[in-house]
């Protein structure tokens, strides 16, 4: 059985990780009734017995003394950090995995990238080497973070790269909350198109999840529910509603959104952590979904969402509509696995390494050629050591080439290539 650590960066990082852990210990809960350390748990958890001083690590098989997440916690603001530590999972952390600081980035990369990277460069490697040297095989990273703010976007991208110099051979699959067009962060195109090269250069996935995404399902999940339609009435064990029945008590007002973000991350996982009738490893993601190494942006969806009360969901066939690029008809990799999620009876994600995204790095180039074009605020970066005028030029100039490659994939997905004349074997 291998191991994930998963690291959570700046608030929004921090929010959607602890709605995962939250998620995490239900699910686990559910399927494991005997109170056993067993290897499900030990991919994201190790079991420790806080009676000796070293921790005393417990082997797979005995009973469950205390579970730790394997996990970093960082962040430049100290609130959600303290807030998780004075909260119900206050157990699952300590000191050695735990990194703040109490003036924040200010919503600047370049303060979260290149001071907080700098200063804090010596610690972040310690705690992320602390965390891997307590796995057995480690498998993957998972990397949380926002885009539109200065420690997300800043020193979440420069964790990553990091990560991609001292662990060179682990995958890193990171989860990158985009802003909205309305976002009311003024410099979120500079902190998202500056963190784009960042994770361009050194993911091996990325898992785009846009912000208003998120609010328009939530909004229309809440409408549904609210329809007075007969049955209409949503479960508690559902995806989007979590608080009934887990650790976490009353909901916060972002917690739907960052619950689907959480089981979006424990579907992935699902397969590498229970038994199944066809198991998929994780680094089996970014090798059959990704062709061209830059191009490694993966859509995550995921179904249900919710459960209705007492309505039960048809089953359907997936039908090969998409166009898939002429050199590879058959792209699928599937996974199967025999544990629902808790609340649903079945459940389905399916990651697309498709050209939709480009519309996205379209949007935001947009939105950045806008500010930069007329230098706004522009001296608060550039005030910044280490931070030159360039950075701008070469992280607008990465995110063009990356929505030319795209461009050029959908100019060639009509064309039709022959298939190559197979090998005759002699009998």
């Amino acid at each position: 059985m291998t191991q994930s650590v998963v690291v959570q960066v700046g608030q929004c990082g921090n929010q959607v990780g602890c709605r995962f852990w939250d998620l995490a210990l239900r699910e686990h809960a559910h399927v494991n009734k005997k109170g056993l350390y067993d290897e499900a748990l030990s991919s994201f958890f190790r079991n420790v017995d806080s009676r000796e001083s070293d921790g005393g690590a417990h082997v797979v098989g005995g009973r469950i003394q205390h579970l730790k997440a394997r996990a970093v916690l960082v962040d430049m603001e100290e609130g959600v950090v303290n807030e998780i530590l004075q909260g119900p999972l206050r157990e699952m952390f300590d000191s050695t995995q735990l990194l703040t600081d109490v003036s924040g980035s200010g919503n600047n990369w370049a303060v979260g990238h290149m001071m907080y990277g700098s200063a804090y460069r010596e610690q972040i490697v310690d705690k992320l080497r602390k965390a891997a040297e307590h796995c057995d095989c480690l498998q993957c990273f998972f990397l949380i973070h926002s885009m539109g703010g200065g420690t997300g976007s800043g020193l979440g991208t420069r964790v990553l790269s990091l990560l991609e110099e001292e662990f060179p051979e682990v995958c890193r699959i990171v989860t990158s909350i985009y802003p909205s067009a309305e976002d009311d962060v003024i410099t979120s195109p500079y902190n998202s198109v500056l963190a784009m090269r960042e994770l361009t250069e050194h993911a091996d996935c990325v898992l785009p999840v846009e912000n208003q995404s998120l609010v328009d399902i939530v909004d229309k999940i809440k409408h549904m529910s609210h329809g007075g339609k007969p049955g209409s009435a949503i479960k508690r064990d559902s995806t989007i509603i979590s608080g009934q029945g887990g650790l976490s008590g009353a909901e916060k007002p972002f917690d739907a959104m960052n619950n689907i973000v959480a089981n979006l991350l424990l579907n992935i996982t699902s397969s590498a952590r229970f038994e199944g009738s066809l198991n998929m490893d994780l680094n089996e993601i970014a090798m059959n979904l990704v062709p061209f190494p830059r191009l490694h942006y993966l859509v995550p969806s995921l179904t249900p969402l919710y459960t209705l009360a007492d309505v039960s969901v048809p089953t359907r066939r997936l039908k090969p509509l998409l166009p898939f690029v002429s050199w590879n008809q058959e792209g699928w990799k599937t996974g199967l696995c025999s544990v629902p999620p808790v609340g649903h009876s079945h459940a389905l994600l399916a990651l697309a390494n498709n050209t939709c995204v480009k519309l996205t790095f379209m949007e935001l180039r947009e939105r950045f050629i806008k500010l930069y074009r007329k230098k706004a605020h522009l001296h608060h970066y550039l005030h910044v050591d280490g931070m030159e005028q360039s950075c701008f030029s070469e992280a607008i100039s990465s995110l063009s080439s990356l929505i030319e490659e795209y461009q050029h994939l959908d100019a060639t997905k009509g064309t039709l290539v022959p298939d190559a004349p197979r090998l005759r074997i002699a009998r």
